[in-house]
């Protein structure tokens, strides 16, 4: 049994809600543990994005039949589940859906439409030890 600790996760869930914290609450932060059953794996990687020399790291946390992946989105760290897709790996959270394929992976906003360009295209630039 694997166990992994992120305060990412709870940046997430109370930084990113508006139904998560009541307007006037004051900033909260706290560690979330995850106890992931049989053969968990926490992945990290790296990513080089379009248009920028930056590059973005994304955390996958993997452990069957529950996958993660945990991205920075608009200055905050999101967590993304997995969800149906007719090829690649799907996340979604919230409006934005997250869809690797390969060594590619695209950010999409859901409010723009089905058929919305991505708001970024990313390569996988390395794996992260």
């Amino acid at each position: 049994m694997q166990r992994f600790v992120s305060g990412a996760i709870a940046l997430a869930l109370f930084g990113t809600s508006p139904l998560a914290v009541p307007a006037m609450a004051a900033e909260t932060s706290m560690q979330l543990v995850i106890t992931l059953p049989g053969n968990a794996e926490r992945h990290l990687v790296r990513y080089k994005c379009e248009d920028t020399d930056d590059t973005m790291q994304v955390e996958y946390l993997n452990a069957d039949p529950d996958y993660l992946a945990i991205l920075p989105v608009e200055g905050k760290k999101l967590i993304f589940v997995t969800t149906l897709a007719a090829s690649g790996v799907r996340y979604i959270s919230g409006k934005y859906v997250w869809w690797t394929k390969g060594a590619e992976a695209s950010l999409f906003d859901l409010t723009e439409g089905l058929d919305a360009e991505p708001l970024v295209t990313c390569i996988e630039a390395n794996d992260i030890p």
